[in-house]
């Protein structure tokens, strides 16, 4: 029976390989959510999720969900809504207001991994350069949707 390890402020991740397989990806718990520790993370296909009260969650999952865009089916209806040429796409111009609406409560009541120290983390790693958000915008330039990532490399 495989043995989750508890970071401490230095420790390095153990390998993927010692990932469960039930919860699916489940490496590591504890450690802060420094700069260094993420990106580090990042590096090697590890992303943390949890949800308070519980200590950090460092995840590996096999298989990862991959988008593959020339895979990407757009809806009839979609097209004909994106053809009005009523949005416009930004990047980075919101990154803040993205992460503090992705982090709202969901409409089903469910609630957001995505909590104070989380934001604080990925917003110092926007200032560094490696977290970046793509917004929707309507005509007016009102936040209608967006997504935030990290990219590396």
């Amino acid at each position: 029976m495989r043995t989750i390890q508890r970071l401490g402020d230095s420790s390095e991740f153990p390998p993927s390989c010692e990932a469960l397989d039930y919860p699916n990806g489940l490496l590591a718990v504890g450690g802060g959510l420094t700069p260094q520790r993420l990106l580090a993370a990042y590096r090697r296909g590890i992303f943390p999720w949890y949800e308070e009260p519980q200590p950090v969650l460092w995840w590996t999952p096999n298989p990862r969900s991959v988008l593959f865009p020339d895979e990407l089916h757009i809806s009839r209806s979609l097209r004909k809504t994106l053809r009005r040429d009523k949005f416009r796409l930004a990047v980075d111009s919101q990154f803040a207001r993205v992460m503090g609406e992705c982090a709202q409560l969901r409409m089903d009541g469910l609630g957001t991994w995505i909590d104070d120290d989380m934001i604080a983390a990925y917003s110092t790693l926007h200032a560094l350069g490696f977290a970046h958000s793509i917004e929707v915008l309507d005509e007016d330039g009102a936040l209608l949707g967006g997504l935030y990532g990290v990219a590396l490399g």
